[in-house]
């Protein structure tokens, strides 16, 4: 997929360098347009060295007669070829050229050839934010159905405190994610995620836990917000950032996540339990630091709560997705968990496989459902696996619906 990148010319522009990175963690080809004034604050440079693309500043950047011949149908190619354009900073002055028809420029030009979805971050002051003409302006870019990013309110570069700053790179990224699935198929849905792993104390310093690092969850999570689903994350201790737009619940023990479940489960339509909550707890924490010496110490371990059972027990028309990671047998054990735990999918993949599953970017797994069918799916990114995952639970429910 192929996406333009429209830098418009205010302080906020720097920002558009780290979001053009994030676009390519998606595995979008970024494609940047730089405005006149953009370039003052940033130069072509920096989104030539970050896309490792051609960066396009002028209608007529070129100027031997064939060369001018070929500049002047470039936005023509550029909005054939490019499947979603985001403007961050959308300046005011490119809202209202692009409210009004008005073309002076390749990114303005480029905007009134392009018949794909819009994405646009407005940035610039309070006041000119607040101005009727941009509120006009804005009014007629929203009745077109270009998506609206922020902008986020805050201090400005300026001085003046409230709305004009530009969202979260990773929100805007999030925008365009979802521009470019166009799809909106889990709107309206409540989706409940866990991620992560538990940590078990042994004493205030010490803990249990496993390699989970959280990444199958989190781009759940981001996949479903993209897909336009209210989105509920229970995580365990991890080290990424949470998703633009998801309502973040951290906990540490299972214990804990269970009780965070339950008390939202409720309101969800949706639950995804991609959490690795420890089998076992300790019950005899020790209130101070063990110190160690010469003799061997015992621990008396318990199991701990069977979330996915009991979740499976109260889960009435909700679809209900477990994960099985498993070491052998994975397929057999995949269905006797989603048997005994009453899920309707169960996500099954082995952790022994290098350089996939736990702390990886990439997954490679087998959805098990309750029709029956058995679908593998192979190696990619764990993003693209939740996009996969949603596809086919959509399907699912159809089906389980069908049958009832």
């Amino acid at each position: 997929m192929n996406v333009v990148l429209g830098v418009g010319g205010g302080i906020a522009a720097y920002k558009a360098a780290e979001l053009a990175r994030l676009l390519q963690r998606q595995g979008l080809i970024v494609n940047t347009v730089l405005t006149r004034s953009g370039g003052e604050f940033v130069t072509p440079l920096t989104f030539a060295a970050l896309t490792g693309r051609k960066v396009i500043t002028d209608l007529f950047a070129s100027r031997s007669a064939d060369d001018i011949l070929s500049s002047a149908v470039e936005h023509i190619q550029v909005a054939q070829e490019n499947h979603v354009l985001v403007v961050a900073p959308a300046t005011a002055d490119l809202l209202a050229k692009f409210a009004h028809g008005l073309a002076d420029d390749f990114l303005s030009t480029l905007y009134l050839a392009f018949t794909g979805p819009v994405v646009l971050a407005p940035a610039m002051n309070t006041n000119m934010w607040d101005h009727p003409a941009t509120v006009a302006n804005m009014a007629t870019l929203r009745a077109r159905g270009h998506r609206i990013v922020g902008p986020d309110a805050g201090e400005l570069a300026c001085g003046t405190v409230g709305p004009g700053r530009l969202a979260d790179p990773e929100q805007i990224a999030a925008a365009v994610a979802a521009a470019v699935l166009n799809k909106d198929d889990l709107s309206g849905e409540v989706v409940l995620v866990s991620a992560g792993p538990t940590q078990e104390p042994l004493d205030p310093v010490r803990y249990i836990t496993n390699r989970s690092s959280g990444k199958m969850g989190y781009a759940l999570a981001a996949a479903a917000a993209a897909r336009g689903a209210r989105v509920i994350l229970v995580s365990g201790p991890v080290h990424i950032p949470a998703p633009p737009g998801v309502e973040v619940v951290n906990v540490r023990t299972a214990h804990q996540m269970r009780d965070a479940i339950a008390a939202r489960l409720d309101e969800s339509t949706i639950i995804v339990k991609s959490a690795a909550v420890a089998d076992y707890y300790v019950s005899n924490v020790s209130a101070g630091k063990i110190k160690k010496t010469a003799a061997r110490v015992s621990l008396d371990l318990d199991p701990t709560p069977d979330i996915l059972a009991e979740i499976g027990a109260r889960k009435g028309d909700r679809l209900l997705i477990g994960f099985a990671a498993e070491t052998s047998d994975m397929i057999a054990e995949s269905r006797r968990k989603m048997r005994t735990k009453n899920a309707d999918m169960i996500v099954g993949n082995f952790v022994n496989v290098d350089g996939a599953g736990f702390e990886s970017d990439l997954n490679e797994v087998t959805l098990v459902m309750a029709t029956g069918e058995t679908i593998p799916v192979a190696r990619a990114t764990k993003r693209e696996i939740a996009h996969i995952i949603f596809d086919h639970a959509l399907r699912l429910r159809l089906a389980l619906h069908a049958s009832q």
